[in-house]
């Protein structure tokens, strides 16, 4: 059989079509262009009703005085919890009241103040460039944008929103950490498992103004009795409107209880 010529096979491989080359992703996740399920929605506007009335105290768990404090506070939270962070934060706020002084730290000091978050060589390195470029390019504040902040080491999407929310009132997105992304799930909210998808979920449910506060509650009622395991739900206030996606419950058969009535315990 005869071989086919370089340029013949060149000449049919190029009249392939070509692949289609994938959307770039967004660095910020963009509300949808269509609206959300009607339905979703007032169910979704419920659900913040039952938790708001349920904690009407929730916010940033993270203890902070200002802007700066929560900066440094929500990169040292990072595989590591807040309780955590505040015991280590009353320290490490004395020894660097503001950015210029923990600009100026020296590395093994600050590595040692934060050494119990973990991670705390990278954290450390993060903090003193951070609160460097503060300095260097905010005049020694804060930044009070997405852009600003997401240009710092250490500070990605839900950092920033974080900031941006609690420190300055400002709504540009939900935080998702795993809290919020398992009750988005499980309350049909999401079927997404990224955080950037979950949020544009979450961003075209609810009001722009209740995004910071949404993420307190969800967070709350995480940790109160939607749990990674074992969720109470029987206890729980959402427990009719839940479709429970992803939850087995251990809940006895009517059978089961009838046999286990039948049973005495030894003495």
């Amino acid at each position: 059989m005869a071989k086919r010529s370089p340029a013949s096979r060149s000449k049919r491989a190029s009249t392939q079509p070509a692949a289609a080359k994938a959307d770039p992703v967004p660095k910020t996740p963009a509300r949808p262009d269509a609206p959300a399920d009607p339905a979703l929605k007032r169910r979704a506007a419920t659900i913040y009703q039952r938790l708001h009335k349920l904690y009407p105290d929730a916010r940033c768990a993270l203890d902070h005085q200002n802007p700066y404090q929560l900066l440094v506070a929500t990169i040292l939270s990072a595989q590591c919890t807040d309780k955590r962070v505040n015991m280590v934060t009353p320290a490490l706020f004395r020894a660097y009241p503001d950015p210029q002084a923990l600009a100026g730290s020296e590395p093994a000091a600050l590595e040692k103040l934060i050494q119990s978050t973990g991670f705390y060589r990278n954290k450390a390195r993060n903090l003193k460039e951070a609160a460097r470029k503060i300095v260097q390019d905010h005049h020694g504040r804060v930044p009070r944008t997405m852009e600003e902040l997401t240009a710092l080491p250490g500070v990605a999407r839900k950092t920033a929103n974080v900031v941006l929310g609690n420190a300055f009132d400002t709504h540009v997105g939900v935080v998702v950490d795993t809290h919020v992304a398992r009750l988005a799930r499980r309350l049909g909210l999401t079927t997404h498992t990224d955080p950037a998808k979950i949020e544009r979920d979450l961003m075209a449910l609810f009001p722009r103004k209740r995004w910071t506060l949404l993420a307190h509650l969800l967070i709350t009622h995480g940790r109160n009795t939607c749990t990674a395991r074992n969720p109470d739900c029987e206890h729980c206030i959402l427990n009719s409107l839940c479709p429970k996606f992803g939850v087995t419950t251990k809940q006895s058969t009517p059978a089961a209880k009838a046999g286990n009535a039948g049973k005495t315990t030894a003495g």
